[in-house]
């Protein structure tokens, strides 16, 4: 069964979840839900099938990701990256990066660029197949005559409206187009005369002739070319008709030899029209499309649409907005390719739509980032402390692990001086029950420094705000430990006065506060007010002003942050990847059991 997983937050509840991928254990704990991989090598359908054809004769695979370059790429699609280039390395094959690039009214040359630079960020590389759609649109022409003489396609003079009226929908069969009987001299004229640019936007569309009354929709004449005088990123205004993705998607498949096409789901109902172009054209060992689940991520949008809206409305800043699913923003935000690779192994391969639950991903990134971010201390809401017994003028180094699990990391030095700051949380004035931290008259532990007990507070005259804690520290307790062997519970981190670092910190969270907004009439309605605040006059270790933009640390017991490219001299940014325990698993919680208790619910008292 593996190895056993147990939380440090409680006992855990298991229990099987039947998947594509094989057995799953599915872990519910106080800091979310995980599911794991009961094997690295477990399989899935995808496989099985590919073992199938290889066990029948079929002894070559390529694939493809075809991104469309309309935006940029997103974590759904880091899901099929992973795929597809992931079946080329398990079976020795090969897999090409084509864009569909059949669509120059959204398409821009920024797209392209971006698209390449995710994908090598995810540590793919498609060597010399970079391919795009539009090098092929001379031989998609060519095929597009062919079917045309053979009495397969024809011109039809339709506007978009009319043409939706007579294809139908699922309770109406479709009627023909009047349109659809005209010879085939007259087809290639008109289809001639389209591509010489000689008829307006939207005149006349070339459809593919297969059977008005089928019960798939896109039987129905589809369309295979539109008229569009719209220059292409790549062609200029050679062209003014451009292919359909129905059109071109399998032929495209088929000039590069593509084995298996694997697409999401939406593309099942399609499967039947690929497969009939293919056949009608006469290609010789066709591709075969393959659909699998694509993802559905909680408190997200994955629309290209919707992220399209987020960004030309203004809710958020860009395309790599930390708080936007996009691999540019996961990047910016300091989620790293490891991650995002785990993360679409654990979620596995399956044929069934489901919400995966966004904890998931983080916790994936939280795994990675405990291995590999260095330890460092910051402090996000200041409140100065003085020493009133330390020496003035005077420091004190200390040496402090950079990770605790791993040597190798080395260590960097602590300065403890008269004066310095802790978090403004670590203190209370009047502490509730079991309150392990500083107080009036109570001692705690700096982090690698001493033990510290508060004598005073200091108020502002003006506002009565605590501005200042007048501390005495025992000097026998360098390093943190008691000398006399008294227990010290509470521990608090802290940054030198003198020689820590202002620092922006920008506290990222979820875009949303609905589980799945994109299945609420209106999405914005759920954005999250809360999803991002910015905090000024933060200090750091001073080590951390030398960072560069996309290093990561550890801020010890706050969370993992990463430094942002608005970084420059004398202005450090942060933004926070992640916190260390999932706190939006006890907020659900809280709030689940509040719902359990206004609804008379389990262990409520009943009247």
């Amino acid at each position: 069964m593996g190895r056993a997983y147990r939380s440090h937050q409680g006992a855990e509840r298991a229990w099987p979840r039947a998947s594509s991928t094989g057995l799953r254990l599915a872990l519910r704990t106080a800091a979310g839900v995980y599911s794991l991989t009961m094997s690295e090598s477990s399989s899935n359908f995808i496989h099985d099938i590919i073992e199938a054809d290889f066990a029948a004769g079929r002894r070559r695979l390529v694939t493809r990701f075809p991104p469309e370059p309309n935006g940029y790429l997103h974590i759904g699609h880091a899901k099929s990256i992973c795929l597809n280039f992931g079946l080329a390395e398990k079976y020795g094959g090969q897999c090409n990066l084509r864009f569909d690039d059949t669509n120059p009214c959204t398409e821009e040359e920024e797209y392209v660029t971006a698209i390449q630079r995710d994908v090598r960020w995810l540590g793919f590389d498609w060597q010399d197949r970079l391919c795009f759609a539009s090098d092929y649109f001379e031989r998609l022409y060519e095929w597009a005559e062919q079917l045309i003489r053979a009495g397969k396609a024809y011109v039809c003079d339709l506007s978009p409206d009319e043409m939706a009226d007579y294809r139908g929908n699922y309770y109406r069969k479709g009627r023909p187009s009047p349109f659809r009987d005209r010879s085939v001299e007259e087809n290639l004229d008109l289809f001639r005369r389209m591509r010489a640019g000689e008829f307006p936007d939207g005149s006349k569309t070339l459809r593919a002739k297969i059977d008005m009354s089928s019960q798939n929709m896109n039987l129905r004449d589809p369309p295979m070319y539109r008229i569009r005088h719209v220059p292409h990123h790549r062609t200029g205004h050679a062209w003014c008709i451009y292919p359909t993705y129905d059109w071109a998607h399998g032929q495209c498949d088929a000039i590069e030899g593509v084995t298996h096409s694997i697409c999401t789901l939406e593309f099942e109902n399609h499967r039947p029209l690929y497969d009939w172009f293919l056949r009608e054209l006469g290609i010789a060992d066709p591709p075969r499309q393959i659909e699998f689940a694509r993802l559905n991520l909680s408190y997200t949008v994955l629309s290209k649409r919707k992220l399209i809206q987020l960004v030309q409305q203004g809710h958020v800043n860009g395309w790599d907005d930390p708080r936007m699913p996009t691999l540019a923003g996961l990047r910016r935000r300091g989620y790293t390719p490891e991650s995002i690779r785990a993360f679409c192994e654990r979620i596995g391969v399956s044929r069934a739509d489901s919400l995966v639950d966004v904890g998931l991903l983080e916790n994936a990134v939280r795994d990675d980032l405990n291995r590999r971010a260095p330890r460092v201390m910051g402090v996000l809401h200041p409140l100065r402390v003085v020493l009133t017994n330390f020496p003035p003028g005077q420091t004190i180094e200390l040496e402090a692990p950079l990770h605790p699990e791993d040597p190798s990391f080395g260590t960097r030095t602590l300065r403890l001086s008269r004066e310095l700051y802790i978090e403004r949380d670590d203190f209370r004035e009047n502490p509730p029950n079991k309150w392990f931290r500083l107080a009036p008259g109570r001692e705690v532990r700096l982090r690698y420094a001493c033990l510290i007990t508060c004598q005073e507070v200091v108020r502002d005259p003006h506002t009565g705000e605590i501005v200042e804690l007048r501390c005495t520290w025992d000097p026998a307790s360098r390093g943190g430990q008691a000398p006399d062997g008294r227990r010290v519970q509470g521990t608090s981190h802290w940054v030198s006065a003198e020689d820590s670092v202002p620092a922006e910190v920008r506290l990222y969270d979820r875009l949303f506060t609905c589980e799945d907004p994109g299945a609420q009439e209106d999405f914005l309605a759920y954005l999250n007010p809360a999803s991002l605040t910015v905090l000024s006059g933060c200090r750091v270790e001073p080590m951390l002003a030398q960072a560069s933009p996309g290093a990561s640390f550890q801020f010890e017991r706050l969370g993992y942050f990463c430094v942002d490219p608005d970084t420059r001299p004398g202005h450090l940014v942060f933004n926070r990847t992640v916190t260390l325990k999932d706190s939006w698993a006890k907020i659900e919680k809280k709030e689940q059991a509040s719902r359990l208790a206004s609804a008379g619910g389990p262990g409520t008292p009943r009247g």
